[in-house]
């Protein structure tokens, strides 16, 4: 026992390094189990932070798309409210419309605009006149939308029921050889009333365009005329350039298109956008993979919906949500591995220097068991010298519990502490550099922008603004420095500062569209966007302002309310505006304190003044009342052009008639002024008519009705003045509303008979022939005057065929008289709208043939006012029926527009003296004299003379002794039955013996 030695230090040290080594290797394990835990649950929570990311991207993608859809949905039924508005409604809203140049080949009408804009066709064999205008009229109407148009649309025409097509531009058309614009013909069916009552444009399957050899979509719009569907306005997109607004900035992440029946029609990422067989009839790609996921999403009509899918061995994960407009549905996806990338590089790193840990303590333990000390010690002096040498990435010195194992933990902390600050060092500076790179990336996006840019503190003062903020508004940079934000914005919008203000401090953020400051005079639109720059405790530090040009924009929206709300020749309101403007005064004169009158008036003789001087002197005459009527009325009254020489005026507090006397004699007055029209001067009048609101009526449509009467009363009293409306108005309009209903049954039951007045040769009592003058015997109104019908037949256009009646009934009277031995001279008067008629010439020539009447017996009696219009085709006319044979003679010569110049130039053979002539002779010496100037002026030119609405014998002698003969009135005889004409020529017969 004495020589047993104590246990060696070197040994139980040996143990206690064993140990030690042991749990290290026990500690990696345990670690490593541990990370691969930890990073299980990063991997989980980056997946799900993928998904809202691409949740969000929908979204906001869908946003974006959304608004480029109701963009285009906007423009296309505006300019289809233009095109209804000019086509339908008023066709000559669009000035200097000239004719086109129409073609004709294999059942279609053609036509190509001069400027190549666009083209139109109409199927037919026979084109009218109302379609030749519509081929002229939709020319200049898209002359003026297609260059505004067709810079948002791939193409943009109209279709109308009656096989009418325009189309801008013209390749549709020109280069189709059916002549057919295509589209997809079991959607239009979903325009009419019954599928689409809210009468909005509607989207359009994807179909293919084989002209232009591309897939598009369309934007379609109902066309209604007085409430009844007439056809469509078509706007193409390229689908192409529709799914370009989709495109995702991140090139991880990729999008797929399906529609409503969950086919594929686009998906990039795969290399395909449409299925390039153009003999298909959808542009659908297949995709199994894709399909697979759509499928049930498009069945079950989900809004949203998130889910992962296979392709090419590898797992995607996506977001689907439902673009409603469309039906379509839009999937943004992306490789589920790419969102673990950065997961996964950390567990390579995190093995591998587990692994080199783990070969560290085996070899360590080797050393340990090989070496204990002499490698202990050694590894300590490499530490040291390395410290030394400023090599900080030494390995970690094994640590115990002896001196040596103190001596390196001591190291250990040191290193640690020394690696800890040089690393901190390090990082701080290689962050500062990337946050001046960063600075100066961003300020060289903005400094570059094409968006105008200003930065203010946290006070709204302005620290900074771009290069294009300089450009747009024309001030220096200087100007802005130390300014009020709000000052950027135009004093024309300064209602809206107050506003823009109290949001900023309210909720920090603003947006909308508003005019800058500038310094030219033009406005400069803007949408413009304020948003906080915040710190990272939340504070707002400063502002920054951006401002994108709208001008452009703002610009095409003003011309197409110009187009669908003025006149494009006067710039006054048009018809719609106009009914705008009284709807929202009637409803403020609903409440009781309100009242204003309603003036409708048209300039007296204008057609004439077309006639004469051309339209271009009307376009220039209808400017100059405008801007007389604008200069001389208040700028709150409503001015309106409703179409030709017809205009309305709104007047706001008119409460009783005197102040709309006033007024009335106000425009009469202004009117009346002449007006220099290139080298001839006009005076012209108006003719108004006057309603008073709410006194008149309470209803739009009656008061608008009650005005166009009491129009239609002062044109009656003569013109140029005016008639306030009465109850006597409508009653006379309820009266001629029940005679022209009369009227047509009486044609067609044959109710008229015609009384014969004699024309008697007062020198010799003899007949020389009778004037035909029609009867009307109701069968409950009994015996109707002429004077209350014929105007009506006259306005109507029944009196074409009152007038053939007439013709016949008379010629065959003729005829029975020259079999009696009579004179059969016959003389009818002709109505204006019987002159113009094309088919007269016909109608005389069929009336003889059947009648067997002599053409010369036949006397046709005219007018002056009928011949003064349009005087070459009146003497064309004349002679074309002059080649029948046919007499003419002109009736109440002398009360009507006359001129001996073409006098002359007519082929007449008679003259007739008018009664208001003849009627006060003796007693009115200055009838004498023009009495008998007309009869001397007939001779001279070698005119027979007729003097009617002789009633006394005084007046028969005057005639004689002015060698006027042959008269005809009650002096002889009123105009009498056929039945009676044979006892009167009887009668005369004994007479002129006795």
């Amino acid at each position: 026992m004495a020589n047993r030695r104590p246990p060696s230090r070197l040994g139980i040290h040996s143990l206690s390094v064993k140990l030690s080594v042991l749990i290290s290797a026990v500690c990696v394990i345990a670690g490593i189990f541990a990370a691969a835990l930890m990073l299980k649950s990063e991997e989980r929570q980056l997946v799900q932070e993928e998904y809202e990311q691409l949740k969000h991207v929908s979204r906001q993608v869908v946003k974006r798309f959304n608004q480029y859809l109701d963009h285009k949905s906007n423009l296309a039924e505006q300019a289809n409210t233009t095109v209804a508005k000019e086509l339908l409604y008023q066709t000559n809203n669009i000035s200097n419309v000239l004719p086109v140049d129409i073609s004709f080949k294999q059942g279609v009408f053609q036509s190509t605009a001069s400027n190549g804009l666009s083209a139109a066709q109409l199927k037919g064999v026979e084109l009218t006149t109302e379609q030749q205008h519509l081929f002229s009229q939709s020319e200049s109407l898209w002359n003026v939308l297609a260059p505004v148009l067709l810079q948002d649309f791939f193409n943009f025409y109209v279709s109308m029921s009656t096989d009418f097509v325009r189309v801008s531009p013209p390749n549709a058309l020109i280069n189709n050889d059916d002549k057919q614009l295509e589209f997809n013909s079991h959607f239009l069916p979903m325009l009419r009333e019954e599928l689409n009552p809210t009468r909005e444009g509607l989207w359009s399957d994807v179909h293919f365009d084989k002209v232009w050899n591309k897939w598009v979509i369309s934007i379609l719009v109902p066309l209604y005329y007085k409430d009844e569907y007439v056809g469509f306005t078509g706007s193409d997109i390229e689908l192409k350039h529709m799914l370009s607004q989709l495109f995702l900035s991140d090139d991880h992440q990729n999008f797929a298109i399906v529609n409503t029946q969950g086919k594929v029609i686009a998906a990039p990422s795969m290399s395909k956008t449409s299925v390039q067989n153009h003999d298909t009839n959808m542009p659908l790609a297949l995709f199994p993979e894709l399909d697979k996921v759509f499928q049930p999403v498009v069945e079950a009509k989900l809004f949203e919906y998130q889910g992962e899918f296979q392709r090419e061995g590898q797992a995607h994960i996506i977001n689907i949500v439902k673009l409603k407009q469309l039906g379509w549905y839009l999937g943004v996806y992306k490789k589920r591995d790419s969102s673990l990338t950065t997961i996964e590089a950390l567990k390579i790193k995190f093995f591998g220097l587990f692994i080199l840990y783990a070969a560290f303590v085996a070899l360590l333990l080797h050393q340990v068991l090989y070496q204990l000390v002499l490698s202990r010690i050694n590894a300590l002096v490499g530490a040291v010298s390395g410290f030394g040498k400023g090599l900080w990435e030494t390995p970690n010195l094994p640590t115990s519990n002896d001196e040596i194992g103190l001596l390196n933990d001591a190291v250990n902390k040191m290193s640690s502490e020394i690696k800890v600050l040089v690393s901190g060092l390090n990082q701080r500076i290689a962050e500062k550099e990337k946050a001046e790179k960063q600075a100066n990336r961003l300020s060289k996006a903005v400094s570059f922008s094409g968006t105008a840019v200003a930065i203010t503190n946290g006070k709204f003062e302005i620290d900074y603004v771009n290069p294009k903020m300089v450009e747009m508004t024309g001030f220096t940079p200087e100007h802005f420095i130390g300014q009020s934000l709000l000052n950027i914005i135009s004093s024309d919008m300064a209602i809206l500062v107050d506003d823009i203000d109290i949001d900023l401090r309210s909720r920090n953020y603003w947006r909308g569209d508003t005019i800058l400051a500038g310094s030219g005079v033009a406005p400069i639109w803007v949408s413009l966007s304020i948003s906080p720059i915040r710190e990272v405790d939340g504070t707002i530090s400063s502002y920054v302002a951006s401002a994108q040009d709208i001008s452009f924009v703002k610009e095409s929206q003003r011309k197409m309310e110009e187009l669908a709300y003025f006149d494009a020749l006067t710039g006054l309101a048009n018809r719609a505006y106009f009914r705008m403007q009284l709807r929202k005064s009637m409803a403020l004169a609903g409440r009781g304190h309100y009242a204003f009158a309603l003036f409708y008036f048209d300039l007296d003789e204008f057609k004439r003044i077309n006639d004469t001087l051309g339209h271009d002197a009307g376009d220039r005459l209808l400017v100059e009342v405008a801007e007389r009527l604008k200069n001389r009325l208040r700028a709150e009254d409503t001015i309106a052009r409703l179409g030709g020489d017809e205009f309305a005026v709104l007047l706001s507090g008119i409460d009783n008639r005197d102040n709309a006397m006033d007024v009335a004699h106000t425009i009469q007055r202004t009117i009346n002024k002449p007006i220099k029209l290139g080298n001839n001067e006009v005076i012209v009048s108006a003719s108004i008519g006057i309603t008073m609101a709410p006194f008149d009526s309470q209803e739009e449509e009656q008061l608008l009705k009650h005005a166009d009467l009491a129009m239609y009363e002062a044109k009656a009293k003569g013109r140029n003045t005016f008639h306030f409306y009465s109850q006597e108005l409508d009653a006379a309009a309820n009266e001629r509303l029940y005679i022209e209903n009369e009227l047509r049954i009486a044609i067609k039951e044959r109710q008229f008979r015609l009384h014969y007045q004699p024309q008697v040769n007062s020198k010799t009592l003899e007949v020389i022939g009778y004037e035909a003058l029609i009867r009307w015997y109701h069968p409950e109104q009994g015996f109707i005057p002429p004077d209350k019908f014929i105007h009506i037949a006259e306005a109507t256009g029944l009196i074409v065929e009152l007038g053939a009646w007439v013709l016949e009934e008379a010629c065959g009277f003729s005829t029975q008289l020259q079999a009696m031995g009579k004179a059969g001279n016959m003389s009818i008067n002709l109505s204006a709208r019987q002159f113009k008629d094309e088919r007269l010439i016909s109608t005389l020539s069929e009336v003889f043939k059947r009648t067997n009447m002599p053409p010369h017996l036949l006397h046709l009696e005219l007018t002056e006012s009928m011949l003064m219009g349009n005087v070459e085709a009146a003497i064309a006319q004349l002679h074309e029926i002059k080649k029948l044979g046919v007499a003419l003679s002109i009736d109440d010569f002398g009360t009507g527009y006359s001129s001996l110049s073409y006098l002359k130039r007519f082929p007449v053979d008679m003259l007739k003296v008018d009664r208001s002539f003849v009627k006060d002779i003796p007693e009115d010496q200055n009838d004498m004299e023009i009495t008998a100037a007309i009869i001397a002026m007939a001779q001279k030119l070698q005119l027979q003379v007729v003097a009617e609405g002789v009633e006394t014998k005084e007046q028969v002698e005057f005639l004689q002794k002015n060698n006027c003969f042959i008269v005809q009135g009650y002096f002889y005889s009123p105009p009498i039955a056929g039945s009676e004409v044979a006892a009167f020529c009887e009668r005369l017969k004994l007479k002129q013996l006795s």
